[in-house]
């Protein structure tokens, strides 16, 4: 009997063979988002670049505390005044506005006893240096802005901006190519009879990897013969990844496993033992990644999430690497069979977790992914999960981490 792979050790063998990119390319900030980061980058000018007021106030020296005070300027943002406060005197200063260096406090103007005729009552209770954003203490200069390797978020974008970074050194992305087999299928513009399917693979894998910061290319469909599916491989060699759903079972007319071996493809593993998505292959054609999945859309896209997706990210370059796991309560108890990983669609909500449909879809189902946000993988030994239980989830629409997270309890 053929023996399956264990899950966690097809996860961990498939990032071990998968290699970061080392191609970059300058691009601009405007088109940088969901990027991967290919250089460290460095603080070129003080957040903030001066001394400036958090509020509407009055600059004040702390020592003058209690005291009643004239001002002596009004200081607006974008001005900037050499030192000139002499005893008994203050600034009034806006928001934003840069504070010379004779003052060492902010007192709102909502917090003075009263200010009338250009003369300001401090009260007795103030402490130094409040209100007041000193040059540098959010990021000094030279120190690091971001890591290489870190994804491009707009928060970031705000501050390259504001250090006047237009242009980074990103990772080339990859070159993804999508490829589906099967005579039974048809394109959902042809005219499809009911002995025949529609490709819904392609579109439903080319999806997920646009919302994921990937870029990928359909290759078209392979029929199911060796002699064709060895060509087409063959012109498949330029991608960095290749992505293929079906025809890796044990069937007659599984060509695609056969198809990449004449092709020089070095296996890492075909099959593992979870549920559903056992029929699965990854392994290295020269320098490209292959990846082929199982041929019904459900297990094809819990094999994206669990398998492809962490190597997709390693191998554009990112630090985030792993599932973002996250701990429910699990509302409803249902069965899983034990002898084997289970993965279990269902929605997580308020820390909750609701199986889908009790657990009892088919594998060639397609509405229950639109039904769940997440996967639970139980383990082995498990016959069930009961009610309150908590169980750790694989969120589908949140961002990859750095550090590993244990999958099961």
């Amino acid at each position: 009997m053929h023996k399956y792979l264990d899950f966690k050790d097809a996860v961990s063998l498939s990032l071990d063979i998968a290699e970061s990119t080392q191609i970059q390319e300058t691009t601009h900030i405007q088109d940088a988002i969901g990027r991967v980061l290919g250089k460290d980058i460095f603080c070129i000018k003080n957040l903030p670049s001066f001394n400036n007021s958090a509020m509407d106030g009055f600059a004040i020296k702390a020592s003058d505390a209690g005291k009643r005070l004239k001002v002596t300027k009004i200081i607006l943002a974008g001005e900037s005044h050499e030192a000139s406060l002499k005893e008994n005197e203050c600034y009034k200063i806006m928001t934003g506005a840069k504070v010379p260096y004779d003052a060492d406090t902010i007192i709102p103007i909502e917090d003075v006893i009263d200010y009338e005729n250009n003369e300001v009552t401090i009260k007795e209770d103030v402490k130094k240096n409040s209100c007041l954003r000193f040059k540098g203490e959010e990021k000094a200069l030279q120190g690091i802005l971001f890591k290489k390797g870190e994804v491009v978020t707009s928060a970031m974008l705000a501050i390259l901006a504001s250090q006047g970074i237009t242009m980074l050194s990103l990772y080339k992305k990859l070159n993804i190519a999508v490829v589906s087999t099967g005579n039974e299928l048809k394109e959902p513009w042809e005219s499809a009879s009911e002995d025949e399917i529609y490709n819904c693979n392609s579109y439903a894998i080319i999806s997920l990897l646009k919302e994921k910061g990937f870029a990928a290319t359909y290759t078209g469909l392979v029929p199911d013969s060796l002699e064709k599916s060895i060509k087409f491989v063959e012109g498949l060699k330029s991608y960095d990844v290749i992505i293929t759903t079906g025809g890796i079972s044990m069937g007659d007319a599984d060509f695609m496993a056969e198809a990449f071996l004449n092709n020089g493809l070095e296996i890492a593993f075909h099959g593992v033992n979870i549920k559903p998505g056992r029929p699965i292959m990854m392994g290295k054609m020269q320098k490209t990644f292959v990846m082929c999945l199982p041929g019904n859309p459900l297990t094809a896209m819990v094999n994206m999430h669990l398998f492809s997706l962490p190597v997709l990210h390693k191998m554009q370059g990112s630090l985030a690497i792993y599932h973002d796991i996250d701990v429910a309560t699990n509302i409803k108890s249902f069965k899983t069979k034990p002898g084997r990983v289970n993965v279990v669609l269902g929605l997580y909500k308020n820390g909750g977790y609701e199986v889908t449909q009790n657990n009892k879809y088919g594998s060639g189902m397609i509405t229950v992914l639109h039904d769940s946000n997440c996967i639970l993988v139980t383990d082995e030994a498990k016959a069930s999960i009961s009610e309150q239980e908590r169980v750790k989830v694989i969120k589908f629409n949140c961002s990859y981490l750095q550090n590993q997270t244990n999958i099961f309890n």
